[in-house]
């Protein structure tokens, strides 16, 4: 079944008496090849098992099926649970659950698969919840090997952004506190039916087995980061003194003073392992009031 073609994709809509669900972000993948270069680059060992985010009518699914050992999928959207039965029915490794991911506990869901071996995730994320799923994903504790997602472009630019670069924002340094980020592809929007009005970006993001970098306080971290770029057009130390309002300017001074920094640096010039060290220096700070 190629559940590319177009002629397919709507014969199938319209056995269910199904419509696009703006919604739940619903723009289906039809173009083929694109669909196997991300079931192929998702992960690097075949035998591993995918949770799959939002499989619509199946047509990565389907793909994962067939060069993976097993497929965990979650869909949202309560009508599209009989289509996958159809569209997947060759197919006895794959688990289609109707869920949200938000309200899904994954380390029990995924502990019968992370058994057996690896787990990655891989997933044509719906635009308007990327970052919200993006993050649970990060924060869940869980030990994937890749998460690989397709994303508006203009997002994928943000999370592989460099320090000090336009793009670079605090969503950036809190996922490199988890792995490294790459882009492997873009996907213009032609290639999707319905077409939506930007382009996408496949990337790949590789989790850290053991984090490089182990701050005293995570907490304290991630209110370091957000508080940098809360205001960005301020220098660090005023951003901070938003942040931090328990602690002076010469306190926060002497913290940024501490990693080697000018007080006039700007938040948006610092990477995570800096990013860590002024956390640490603050988290010291605190400990003292």
């Amino acid at each position: 079944m190629n559940l590319c073609d177009i002629k397919t994709v709507r014969q199938i809509m319209a056995m269910f008496n199904l419509s696009f669900r703006k919604e739940f972000g619903q723009n289906f993948l039809i173009e083929r090849s694109v669909v196997q270069d991300i079931a192929w680059e998702c992960c690097e060992d075949e035998n591993s098992a995918i949770l799959e985010i939002g499989p619509g009518i199946g047509t990565l699914t389907y793909e994962l099926a067939s060069c993976r050992r097993e497929v965990v999928a979650l869909e949202i959207d309560r009508g599209l649970i009989p289509v996958l039965s159809y569209t997947l029915g060759e197919f006895d490794n794959v688990k289609v659950i109707n869920e949200d991911v938000m309200q899904t506990d994954l380390e029990a869901l995924l502990a019968p698969y992370f058994e057996k071996g690896k787990v990655s995730v891989c997933a044509n994320l719906p635009y308007y919840i990327t970052t919200p799923i993006l993050m649970k994903l990060l924060e869940c504790g869980l030990p994937f090997d890749y998460i690989t997602i397709m994303i508006q472009a203009e997002v994928a630019d943000r999370l592989c952004a460099k320090a000090g670069s336009k793009d670079y924002g605090a969503i950036t340094a809190v996922l490199a506190y988890y792995g490294v980020a790459e882009k492997l592809f873009k996907v213009p929007a032609g290639k999707f039916l319905p077409a939506p009005k930007v382009d996408s970006t496949v990337i790949r993001i590789r989790l850290h087995k053991e984090k490089p970098y182990r701050p005293l306080d995570e907490a304290i971290l991630f209110r370091t980061v957000k508080a940098a770029f809360g205001q960005r057009r301020k220098t660090l130390a005023n951003a901070l003194g938003a942040g931090f309002s328990e602690l002076s300017k010469e306190e926060i001074a002497s913290a940024i003073a501490a990693c080697g920094h000018e007080p006039t640096i700007r938040g948006e010039r610092l990477d995570i392992a800096e990013f860590t060290a002024l956390s640490d220096a603050l988290c010291r700070i605190l400990k003292t009031k």
